[in-house]
């Protein structure tokens, strides 16, 4: 296999070079920076007045976000390339197949992250600490001698930091002047591990072979599939416990949301046991109908609930007395 690689790596031509590298950049996974929507919303229901610089900061603040998580993409493939040589999907990813110059591709990295942060830098101090933060956690992720992605039940719980990092960035384009609530933070991780639990629960269905399973990724020496689900269970539930946390101080109306955040929840946990499901690929989610159909639904009554008010529910969630 690696001289075969090697031979194709010598005989590419510029092009099919520039391709490769551009394609590491894994473009189309832009469309996980949608977690920054919420971080963008919440701040201006509740802030009188828009900035004349908002929209500027959103310009500029999707582009830096964009960099550095292409940046992280690029770390990904090519340290990720001798492994996914083993996946039946994933094998076809250009570092796999050595379409990639692996010094260009470190290049492409630091070159990448540094352009991100820069533009950054025109948003706001807070907002550039953002998007440093969810380039560390890259290389936490893919680097050694950290690489938390072989390591069971941190590899979920370092990957889904992205998500409170990517609703900071998105407050931060939106003010630095309010402080965004600890409980919406820490939900969002637990919605985050809640779907890369389901991600990896997917993953490890598709090996046929324990070994080979491992051998792709280290972590798959310890999970199970019951152990996996189980962990879905527990981020699942602590995520609905933060976010009552939230919505009980901040915004009560937002309760008449859950039955709809429980079935879009439903909705992915079924797409998880599908072959080759889309929670492997979520920058593919999109479509799937059922799973947009719920979650664009949920999105609009949380943005209604979000701008008004219902005044019979704070009639009902007010706290009482004992009667003792």
């Amino acid at each position: 296999m690696t001289s075969q690689v090697i031979q194709k790596d010598a005989s590419l031509s510029w092009v099919d070079r520039l391709k490769a590298h551009i394609a590491i950049l894994r473009i189309d996974n832009w469309t996980k920076n949608v977690f920054l929507l919420p971080g963008i919303v919440i701040p201006l229901t509740v802030r009188h007045g828009v900035s004349s610089s908002l929209f500027l900061h959103l310009i500029l603040g999707t582009i830096s976000v964009c960099l550095v998580a292409s940046s992280n993409y690029v770390i990904n493939e090519i340290l990720d390339a001798p492994y996914d040589r083993l996946h039946p999907a994933k094998n076809m990813r250009p570092a796999a197949r050595g379409l990639v110059n692996v010094p260009l591709g470190y290049a492409q990295w630091l070159l990448l992250m540094l352009a991100g942060v820069g533009i950054g830098s025109y948003v706001s101090k807070f907002f550039m600490a953002s998007v440093v933060a969810l380039w560390i956690m890259g290389c936490v992720y893919n680097i050694r001698p950290l690489r938390t992605k072989d390591i069971p039940y941190l590899d979920v719980l370092s990957e889904s930091v992205n998500n409170p990092l990517r609703m900071l960035a998105g407050w931060y384009m939106a003010t630095d002047t309010l402080i965004p609530p600890a409980s919406l933070l820490a939900c969002y991780w637990m919605i985050g591990a809640y779907f890369m639990a389901l991600k990896r629960f997917s993953e490890l269905r598709e090996f046929a072979d324990e070994k080979r399973a491992a051998a792709y990724r280290r972590s798959f020496l310890r999970y199970t599939e019951r152990s996996l689900l189980v962990s879905v269970m527990f981020y699942a539930s602590s995520a609905m416990l933060f976010f009552g946390a939230f919505l009980i101080r901040y915004r009560i109306e937002l309760v008449l949301t859950f039955p709809l955040i429980a079935l879009v929840m439903s909705v992915y946990c079924h797409i998880a046991f599908e072959p080759n499901s889309a929670a492997q690929h979520p920058e593919y989610l999109y479509r799937n109908k059922p799973l947009m159909i719920c979650t664009i639904s949920c999105a609009l009554a949380m943005l209604a609930l979000l701008i008004y008010r219902v005044p019979a529910l704070h009639g009902i969630f007010t706290p009482t007395l004992p009667a003792w």
